[in-house]
């Protein structure tokens, strides 16, 4: 009997990052859904259908962590990795104090992804 896919939403508000994320992670077999904006996920009312949530903090619109925090508030969080490319480090110690299992630097190195995705996995059992 195989093993379930882990199902993976991603938000991302630059395209290219959203596709290059979207089909690294179909790559390496997980299942993903992706979002150009917190608002749009959280529109779709999809919340409970992942496992595991990969976010850019600095969106658009809602930031990451804010969406992190909305989705705790209720009841639907679930393991989740930041990405980011601005060097901050208030916002660093800002993502890292929601609980989330990484923060990661954008480039994101694929191992990095995969590695955090394990954790959360394990995290969910």
């Amino acid at each position: 009997m195989s093993k379930p896919r882990i199902t993976i939403g991603i938000v991302e508000d630059d395209a290219s990052m959203l596709r290059a994320t979207e089909a690294l992670l179909d790559a390496h077999g997980f299942a993903t859904k992706a979002f150009s904006s917190a608002e749009d996920f959280l529109a779709r009312g999809v919340a409970s259908q992942f496992d595991c949530l990969v976010l850019d903090i600095h969106l658009g619109g809602m930031s990451g962590i804010e969406l992190h925090h909305r989705l705790k508030a209720l009841g639907r969080g679930c393991p989740v990795i930041f990405v980011t490319a601005i060097e901050d480090e208030g916002v660093w110690r800002q993502a890292l104090q929601t609980g989330c299992v990484a923060c990661l630097r954008k480039p994101v190195p694929v191992g990095q992804l995969v590695e955090a995705i394990a954790k959360a996995g394990s995290l969910k059992n």
